[in-house]
């Protein structure tokens, strides 16, 4: 267990990131909406009869460019694609400030996992007192999801990839 600089900037990432969500669930959805701005850039409705064939429920409510528009059909994927990838960083910013800093690489990878998913339903909460939100236990979902995806993936790197090339470099020394 060391710690190092650049996990401490890591976790203050991970600190930025929550100030950010923080912020951005305190806004209304009519301030953050980007369908004018994409009826403006998309204005054509390039591939609709593509996209018109992709329908299914997502809590509780019809997701189909019949029910919502073309608009609002791909503003809902931008915004489920932030809620992942915000997680997904948000998870591995804390695996990366947290495993120099505890005892193995598994109680780091779980103990960032829940921080990340912790934070989203508080966050979602924070959506349930502002006005113009919705709260979403699916989206909740979305977000630990996010989070465990990125630290799986750096969990694999380090214990397979990073540390075969560690040995390898071990290796070479003993071997001169």
């Amino acid at each position: 267990m060391r710690s190092t600089t650049k996990d401490n900037f890591f976790i203050a990432l991970a600190l930025v990131i929550m100030v950010v969500l923080f912020y951005s669930s305190s806004q209304p959805y009519g301030e953050q909406s980007l369908t004018g701005v994409l009826d403006r850039i998309l204005a054509k409705e390039p591939l609709k009869d593509l996209l018109a064939l992709i329908q299914f429920n997502y809590a509780g409510s019809e997701v189909s460019i019949a029910a919502q528009g073309y608009s609002a059909f791909v503003e809902f994927f931008i915004r489920k694609l932030a809620h992942f990838g915000t997680y997904f960083l948000l998870g591995l910013c804390w695996f990366l400030g947290l495993k120099n800093k505890m005892t193995s690489i598994w109680l780091s990878a779980f103990v960032s996992w829940l921080l990340a998913s912790g934070y989203a339903a508080f966050d979602e909460f924070h959506q349930s007192i502002t006005p113009d939100r919705t709260p979403l236990m699916e989206d909740v979902i979305l977000d630990a999801t996010g989070a465990l995806t990125s630290i799986l993936l750096a969990v694999v790197f380090f214990v397979f990839i990073y540390k075969k090339k560690k040995k390898k470099t071990s290796f070479k020394k003993i071997k001169r």
